[in-house]
């Protein structure tokens, strides 16, 4: 190989020694021999320094290291762009104008103040209105309910019965009465006779039109003097209350006796917190369960009157009640439109309206803006084959160029599974936590290491020692010089497969195929392209 080269050197000076360099066809031929003769004889040399020799001569530069224990700490990088803990433009689909603003920048405000009201006289009339038209359906329906299932008015006693099961009735039909108690009062008239001759307490004997026998009463009140009746007569005024024997009503009269004098003419009879049942609707009636002298309470329905026109009523008007609720529930809500609240809490960061200016709904942009700086997050986007290794919890190392020489701790918070592929790589966002962020802010660029799993005292080589598919170079027997400092012959470097576990920047964990203390070669760069 050496002849060849001498020899090609030798023919190229003796070609250059007949060259004219002035011009010519001749002269600009030999030049490009030259050149190609040179590019030749360096191709020669250069062929011959990487492919290396026997005994000493030039070959590739390497390094040795030794298979040694050492712990890992695995670590994924990333950056990301801090953000506050949660943040909220607050605007309004309201116009008009503001009546208050009471707050500045840089205020601390709780989750619900307010921040500003706007002049809501259209919206508080709206829902009076609304309110009005709740308590009509609410009292249609009513009657409506009524019409179908009467009910009784007061609580007391069944005095009569008008109706029976499958009666068909009309509206304005007595269906029953019910009185609040059994006592009748009767005021009975005496004539030529002196009030002095009664007292309070005195037993008298009443008798009621078409009941037999008579029943016993008792004087409650008696008049203090006398008057004239109609036909001249005098007389006096004796009140007397009965225990009502069952049957009678405010229809009957009665005459009594009270000692020695009989009361003139008949009494009408009357009966406290009387009240009729009346149908307001027209049906057959069905379920009246009640008889004479059964008790009620107010309130409880008797019976129903059946009929598709009073079930219809009904159901039209429990919809207007519902649709009357529902629009004045809207119109309350609009109502509270006009008071706007902060809905997080933290630091008002903008003020971009006071009190006075006039907003015009949507397209007033945004009123003010809150953040809160009760800690600070990120997201780091973590490509797919180094998600696996982080957990929420896991310790995160952070530092901004912001703020050279100074370092943060963050915490993993959240590990998202929404993955977005770009060019066939999938990332994975990652959020990690900031609590003690000192003078970081929101919107500054930071580098974050997220520190995984620590191994310990694990085998270890080099990162930059394994090559494609997982293996490292070794030298086999006469490869290094006696003295172990340098490769003699490449020849018998061999390529040794292992089994690879974690890593972190520098070195890589080897769980097969080299012992500890093991040399190991990797090819080094730099010497390599200095020529060794």
């Amino acid at each position: 190989m050496e002849e060849l080269v001498e020899k090609d050197a030798e023919t190229a000076e003796k070609k250059k020694k007949k060259v004219s360099l002035p011009g010519g066809k001749k002269s600009r031929k030999a030049v490009k021999l030259i050149i190609i003769a040179a590019v030749a004889v360096g191709l020669v040399i250069g062929g011959t320094k990487l492919m290396g020799k026997k005994g000493g001569e030039t070959g590739p530069a390497y390094r040795a290291e030794q298979v040694s224990r050492r712990d890992l700490t695995v670590k994924v990088s990333g950056t990301a762009t801090l953000e506050p803990a949660d943040s909220y433009q607050v605007t309004t689909l309201i116009s008009g104008a503001i009546g208050s603003a009471p707050f500045e920048e840089e205020d601390l405000v709780e989750q619900g103040a307010l921040l500003y009201t706007l002049d809501s006289g259209d919206a508080k009339s709206s829902v009076e209105r609304a309110q009005i038209s709740v308590e009509q359906s609410k009292l249609s329906y009513e009657q409506a309910e009524e019409a179908l299932r009467p009910t009784a008015p007061l609580s007391g006693t069944i005095n009569e019965v008008f109706v029976h099961n499958g009666d068909n009735v009309s509206a304005g039909a007595a269906l029953a009465k019910i009185v609040t108690s059994t006592d009748l009062t009767i005021d009975f008239v005496f004539t030529y006779t002196d009030p002095n001759q009664f007292y309070v307490g005195q037993s008298a004997t009443v008798f009621f039109g078409n009941f037999d026998g008579p029943v016993q009463g008792t004087v409650t009140t008696v008049s203090n003097a006398t008057s004239v009746t109609s036909n001249g007569k005098e007389s006096c005024t004796v009140r007397v209350k009965v225990v009502n024997p069952g049957v009678v009503s405010d229809t009957f009269t009665a005459s009594a006796v009270i000692g020695s004098y009989s009361s003139y003419g008949t009494a009408p009879v009357s009966m406290s917190g009387a009240a009729t049942v009346y149908a307001s609707g027209s049906g057959t009636v069905t379920g009246f369960q009640k008889l004479s002298g059964a008790t009620v309470t107010k309130g409880e329905a008797l019976c129903t009157i059946e009929s598709e026109t009073n079930r219809t009523q009904l159901q039209n008007a429990k919809l207007s009640v519902d649709s009357a609720r529902l629009s004045a529930g809207s119109a309350a809500g609009n109502l509270d439109d006009y008071n706007i609240q902060s809905p997080i809490s933290g630091t008002v960061i903008e003020k971009n309206f006071k009190a006075g200016d006039k907003v015009d709904g949507a397209s007033s942009g945004t009123l003010a803006v809150v953040y809160d700086l009760s800690c600070l997050k990120m997201k780091m986007n973590v490509n797919e084959l180094d998600i696996g290794k982080i957990q929420v919890g896991q310790t995160v190392e952070i530092t901004a160029d912001a703020l050279p020489g100074e370092a943060f701790t963050g915490v993993v918070e959240k590990v998202s599974i929404n993955g977005t592929t770009t060019g066939g790589f999938t990332t994975y966002p990652v959020t990690v936590r900031v609590e003690d962020y000192g003078n970081l802010k929101p919107g500054m660029n930071v580098s974050a290491d997220v520190l995984g799993e620590t191994a310990v005292n694990v085998l270890c080589v080099p990162v930059g020692a394994v090559d494609r598919g997982n293996t490292v170079l070794v030298p086999g027997e006469g490869a290094m010089t006696e003295d172990g400092s340098a490769v003699a012959d490449p020849t018998k470097l061999e390529s040794r497969p292992v089994t690879l576990g974690r890593n972190d920047d520098a070195y890589i964990e080897i769980t097969s195929g080299v012992n500890e203390g093991d040399t190991i070669l990797i090819l080094d760069q730099a010497l390599d392209g200095m020529g060794g």
